[in-house]
Formats: structure tokens, sequence, C-alpha cells
């Protein structure tokens, strides 16, 4: 087993315990007075820390010159993917208990909502479109679809952004985080100076 694929193997029990904390804390009605609210929004939030941490992966790598960083891009997307869809059927189970005229009245009503939906599309395009076999199919058109995650990283960060009632501070971390990437993304950043000796 190559160097690589053992970091995997530790990269994705470490990914799993986010969700493995929510859970315990579930079950031990350690989520607070709004349990319901308290993991959905817990799952929403990791997903798009899955996604922020995907996207650092190419600044990263060429930070470092580490080349070997890029093979974890697809599976931290593919976590951020795994966690928004937890995250939508925590909110259709627990705050809409699968009432499907409720979420159509929410898409109507609640701009958040919209958005998210968006966001959660893009990421089920991408995340279907990972794989080897759909990159030869889709050429260079599969570049141009995957730029797409930078869209979903906006839409999420204005997801959050507008789904909180008063406390801003979270989203506009996350917010700050993306817009450092997006300018590490329009200016291509060097390799530190240090790191070449």
């Amino acid at each position: 087993m190559g160097f690589v694929a053992r970091i995997k193997w530790v990269v994705f029990p470490l990914s799993l315990l986010p969700l493995a904390n929510l859970v315990s804390k579930a079950v031990n009605n350690n989520l607070g007075p709004d349990p319901a609210n308290a993991l959905t929004h817990g799952l929403g939030e990791w997903a798009l820390i899955f996604l922020l941490l995907s996207l650092s992966i190419s600044p990263a790598r060429r930070i470092t010159g580490i080349g070997r960083l890029i093979r974890f891009r697809r599976m931290l997307g593919l976590f951020s993917l795994f966690y928004a869809i937890l995250h939508l059927m925590a909110y259709l189970a627990f705050m809409l208990a699968w009432q499907w005229q409720t979420l159509l009245e929410d898409l109507y009503k609640r701009s958040y909502i919209v958005v998210g939906a968006f966001a959660l599309s893009i990421l089920i395009a991408l995340g279907v479109t990972s794989t080897k076999k759909m990159m030869r199919r889709l050429g260079k058109q599969w570049s141009q679809l995957h730029r797409l995650v930078y869209v979903a990283a906006i839409l999420a960060v204005v997801h959050f952004l507008w789904l909180v009632k008063s406390d801003y501070t979270e989203p506009l971390i996350y917010g700050s985080i993306l817009m450092l990437l997006l300018t590490l993304r329009l200016h291509k950043v060097k390799r530190l100076p240090f790191l070449n000796r």
C-alpha cells in the first residue's frame, strides 16, 4: 500500500468523526433545547467545512510543492456532498416531518432554501462526474463543469448567512476563508521560498 493510500485510510475515518459526534450528542440528548435544528445545522456546517477544505487543496499544493495533496481533493469534495445530503435529509425528516407540501412552500417563501438547493444540485452534479471514467468522457468540459464548485461554495456561504437570524460571526468567517481561496485562485500563488531548501 502506497503512502497516499495509507494516509487516505486515516483521513476517511477522521472525516466521519463529526457525524459520529453529532449522532452521539443526539442519542445522549446533548444537542441543546432544539436538537432537530442543532443536528441539521451541524451537518450543513460540516458540509461547508469539507467544501472549503477541498478548495484549499490546490493552493496548498502550489505553496508546498507537495503534488500528492491533489489526491485528497476528490475525497474531501465527496465528504462535502455526503454531509450536504445528510443536512437535507435531517431538514426533511426532523424539521418538515417529510411534508413535501411544506418543502414546496419553503422553496417559495424562503430564499435561503432556494440558494441551498442550487448549491446542493451543483455538488451532486460534481459528485456524479468525479470519477476517472467521467473525466475521460467529458474531456475539456469536465474542467469547466468542476469550476462550478466555487459557485456552490459561494451559494453555500450565502445560504448560511441568510439562514442565521442574529449572530453572523460563523458565516462571515467561512465567507472570509472562501474569499481568500478565490483570491489565491485568481492570483496563482507560488511555492514558498523557504520550502525550496
